[in-house]
């Protein structure tokens, strides 16, 4: 292995510097999603069988008082709870075992339809919880940043000039939602290019209602991936009017949190929702190669970025698993409200096809992320 990355140039130190933020952010993230179906699972008295983070061949591991074996795998790309009655990690009903399950009060499959769900959904919220924490706690510890929504200049050309704001205004609110600092306005903005925004500008005492369009610029983030994003062109100058940081107390700091928790929920969905009408491309779509990416250069930028950008992307992993797509969260919730309202669950081959179907649109997503991923690499490479 070591020839083999000298042969590629490649310096050691490189490689575990890639390497091991992404590991760690992953594991975080993976524990505590995994952590969530297993606590509520034990409070409804489901049986646990195993707790693993990664897949493949056990690395170590160790029994816990209830007969639940904890371990680590090779594959660091996830993890899982395996309950009793399960066939399979992915949670498929062990089909073999039907009667039995109806005899067993441990068995995941022989609960009530709420109690399912509660487990299921228990993962992804899990995940929204942890965003939450760290953020209420950057919030606490540095600050909230103040900076007034002021425009300090204009850029020719841009949609601030083309609807006629000038320097000297201050940005009062977007869409209805007051803006108390100029990040604020970027936040409000960024994933909304190409959208009518109603604007309240003070200029002088006067109040103006304004209707912009941003503009969708490229932006490269810090790990040097390119994104479409909205810009008003509008700059704000912190040497007259100097940024500062105020540390919220825990109730204020807790609900920031679940702001910002909630800022990056709303920016995915927008994403998706213009993907599918044609107005964002799949090109920013993201695989492994782009968590790694984002969790070495947050790292390389110091401890509270590197758990910020652990936040998010745990925010990210959360949501995406409660996409309504067979094998995740949300497909589970998908067949438990079907069984609701039949009175029954699908039947052991509906079921199966859906897995695979599923199983085939979650492959195809990694895939499309890991080719962008790798454009994006060779592009910033050899040259675009």
């Amino acid at each position: 292995m070591l020839e083999f990355l000298s042969i590629l140039q490649v310096p050691v130190t490189t490689v575990v510097l890639y390497a091991v933020p992404f590991i760690v952010a992953l594991m975080v993230i993976v524990f505590i999603h995994e952590l969530g179906h297993f606590l509520v699972a034990r409070w409804c008295g489901v049986r646990v069988e195993a707790f693993s983070i990664g897949f493949g061949k056990e690395i170590a591991g160790w029994y816990d008082r209830h007969g639940t074996r904890w371990k680590l795998s090779w594959i660091p790309l996830g993890g899982y709870v395996k309950f009793a009655g399960d066939a399979n990690a992915a949670s498929m009903p062990d089909a073999g075992a039907t009667e039995a399950a109806a005899k067993d009060p441990g068995n995941f499959h022989a609960k009530p339809v709420w109690q399912r769900a509660l487990v299921v959904v228990a993962g992804p919220m899990a995940n929204f919880i942890l965003a939450i924490v760290i953020f209420a706690a950057a919030f606490m510890i540095i600050g909230s940043p103040v900076s007034e929504p002021r425009v300090d200049a204009v850029m020719p050309g841009s949609a601030a000039e083309r609807v006629g704001l000038k320097p000297g205004d201050i940005i009062v609110s977007i869409e209805g939602k007051e803006m108390k600092s100029f990040d604020d306005v970027v936040m409000a903005v960024i994933m909304r290019g190409g959208d009518e925004l109603h604007v309240k500008v003070d200029r002088k005492g006067q109040i103006i209602d304004m209707v912009v369009v941003p503009d969708v610029v490229e932006d490269k983030d810090a790990s040097g991936n390119v994104q479409r994003v909205g810009r008003l062109g509008i700059q704000y100058n912190a040497e007259q009017g100097a940024r500062t940081y105020e540390r919220l107390g825990p109730v204020a700091a807790v609900a920031k949190g679940w702001e910002r928790t909630y800022f990056i929920v709303d920016m995915t969905l927008r994403y998706i929702g213009k993907l599918f009408t044609g107005r964002e491309s799949a090109k920013q779509i993201g695989g492994v190669i782009s968590i790694a990416d984002t969790a070495s250069t947050a790292a390389s930028m110091g401890f509270f970025t590197f758990v910020s950008a652990i936040a998010f992307l745990s925010v990210s992993i959360g949501l995406i698993n409660l996409f309504p797509i067979p094998m995740l969260d949300g497909g589970h919730l998908v067949y438990y409200g079907i069984e609701a309202v039949r009175g029954k669950p699908l039947g052991p081959n509906a079921q199966e096809w859906g897995f695979r179907i599923g199983f085939s649109v979650v492959v195809m997503l990694m895939v499309v992320g890991t080719w962008n991923d790798l454009v994006r690499k060779f592009a910033s490479v050899f040259g675009s």
